[in-house]
C-alpha cells in the first residue's frame, strides 16, 4: 500500500472561503460615507456629548426712547415706516457701544474678562483663549463678540442683550455692566446734546446783542449828526406848523376881502398883504425843511427809519435768542433720551447651550448634504467619461 502524496499546494478552499469574503467585506464598506458622514457626526457626538462645556446665558430687554417719542407724530411715523426712526438710531448706538472696544474696557475696569471668559476647566474650544486666539485687546475683543449678542425688534422697539458665560453669576454680572455702560453711554448723549444746546443759544444771545449795540450806536452817531433825536417827530411838528400857518393866511385872506369889499381905500389892506406874504415864505420855508432838497428831513426820515427798524429787528432777535437760552437750559435740566429697563439681567439656573441634540443633528445633516453633492458630482464625472 502506497504513501498518500501531496499534489497540490496552496492555500485550502476555507482559507480562500474567509479571504474572499474578508476582501469581500471591506470592499463593501461605504468608505466615503463614513468619511464624510461617519466621522464627523462622530467626532459632533464625542465633543458636544463629553467635551462641550456648558454655558448660561443671561437675558436683558430694554429699550432707547424720548419723551417725545411717546406719541411719536405723523412724519415720525412715515420716517418709522422706512426705517429711519430716531430711535432705531438711539438704540443701535447702545447696541453698538455694547459691543464695541469702549464697551469691552468699561467691562474690564469691573471684571477681568479673561479670567471670565477662560474658567478653569472649560473646554478649549469654548473658552477664550482658544488655541489659535490672540491674548491681546484685539484678541479678546474679537472673542468677546462670541459671548455677547445684542438683538432689536423693529416691530417693539425692544433691544435684547444675551451674554453667554461659564457660570451664572458670571453672564448676569457682565450683562448687568454691560448694561450699565449703555446707561452711561446714553448720559453722556444727554449732556453732550444738551451742553451744545445751551452753548449755541448762549452764542446765538451774544450775537443778538452785538448786533443790537452796533445798530444803537449807529442811531445814536446818527442823531448826534443830524442833530434829531426823531426826524419824524420834526417832519410831524414841522407838517403841524405848515398847517397852522395855512390856517392862518386862509383867515388873512378872508380878513382883507371882506376889508377891501367894504373899504377899498383902507389903509390897513397893505398891511395885510404884507402879513399873508410873511406867512407864505414861512409856509414855503417850512416845507423846505421837510421835503425839497437833499438838507430837507424826508431823506433824513428814510435812514432813520431803517435804523429804527434795524434796531426793532436786533432787539426782536434778541428777545427770541434770550427765549431760547432760557428754553434750552430747561431742557438741559430734563433728560431728553431714556434706556429704559424692560427686563433686568437675570441669573440662569440651568445652562443653556451649547444645544447638544441640535448641534450633533446639525452637523449629521450638513455631512449628509455634503455626501450627497459628492455622489451627485461624482456620478456626473463617470458619465461624462464614459460619453466620453
Amino acid at each position: 500500500m502506497s504513501e498518500p502524496r501531496l499534489t497540490y499546494l496552496g492555500p485550502t478552499p476555507d482559507a480562500e472561503d474567509r479571504g474572499r469574503s474578508t476582501s469581500d467585506w471591506r470592499s463593501r464598506l461605504p468608505w466615503p460615507f463614513l468619511i464624510v458622514v461617519g466621522v464627523p457626526t462622530l467626532l459632533a457626538v464625542l465633543y458636544f456629548g463629553l467635551i462641550a462645556s456648558p454655558r448660561y446665558v443671561s437675558e436683558a430687554r430694554f429699550i432707547v426712547r424720548a419723551p417725545s417719542e411717546m406719541q411719536p407724530s405723523s412724519l415720525g411715523v412715515a420716517l418709522g415706516g422706512i426705517g429711519v426712526a430716531q430711535a432705531q438710531t438711539d438704540a443701535f448706538a447702545v447696541h453698538e457701544h455694547i459691543r464695541s472696544r469702549d464697551g469691552l474696557r468699561e467691562l474690564g475696569a469691573r471684571y477681568d474678562v479673561a479670567a471670565l471668559l477662560g474658567r478653569p476647566g472649560v473646554d478649549v474650544f469654548s473658552r477664550y483663549p482658544r488655541p489659535w486666539e490672540s491674548r491681546s485687546f484685539e484678541g479678546r475683543h474679537k472673542a468677546f463678540q462670541r459671548f455677547v449678542t445684542v438683538g432689536y425688534d423693529s416691530t417693539t422697539g425692544i433691544s435684547t442683550l444675551r451674554v453667554e458665560a461659564f457660570r451664572p453669576q458670571d453672564a448676569q454680572g457682565m450683562a448687568e455692566a454691560l448694561l450699565q455702560g449703555g446707561e452711561r453711554l446714553v448720559n453722556r448723549l444727554n449732556e453732550r446734546a444738551a451742553a451744545d444746546a445751551v452753548a449755541q443759544a448762549e452764542r446765538a444771545q451774544l450775537e443778538a446783542q452785538a448786533r443790537l449795540a452796533a445798530v444803537q450806536a449807529r442811531l445814536t452817531s446818527f442823531r448826534n449828526r443830524e442833530r434829531f433825536i426823531d426826524p419824524q417827530r420834526a417832519a410831524a411838528e414841522s407838517t403841524a406848523l405848515i398847517g397852522e400857518l395855512l390856517a392862518a393866511v386862509a383867515g388873512l385872506r378872508a380878513e382883507r376881502s371882506q376889508l377891501a369889499a367894504e373899504a377899498p381905500q383902507s389903509p390897513q389892506l397893505p398891511s395885510l398883504d404884507s402879513r399873508i406874504s410873511a406867512y407864505e415864505r414861512q409856509i414855503a420855508a417850512e416845507r423846505a425843511k421837510i421835503a425839497g432838497d437833499a438838507g430837507s428831513l424826508a431823506p433824513r426820515v428814510g435812514a432813520y427809519e431803517e435804523l429804527v427798524l434795524e434796531r426793532e429787528f436786533a432787539d426782536r432777535q434778541l428777545t427770541q435768542a434770550a427765549a431760547a437760552l432760557v428754553e434750552a437750559r430747561q431742557e438741559a435740566r430734563r433728560q431728553t433720551l431714556y434706556l429704559e429697563r424692560i427686563v433686568d439681567p437675570g441669573r440662569p439656573d440651568e445652562a443653556m447651550l451649547p444645544r447638544r441634540w441640535l448641534s450633533i443633528l446639525t452637523v449629521l445633516l450638513s455631512s449628509l448634504l455634503v455626501y450627497a453633492l459628492g455622489r451627485l458630482i461624482w456620478a456626473g464625472v463617470r458619465e461624462h467619461r464614459q460619453d466620453g
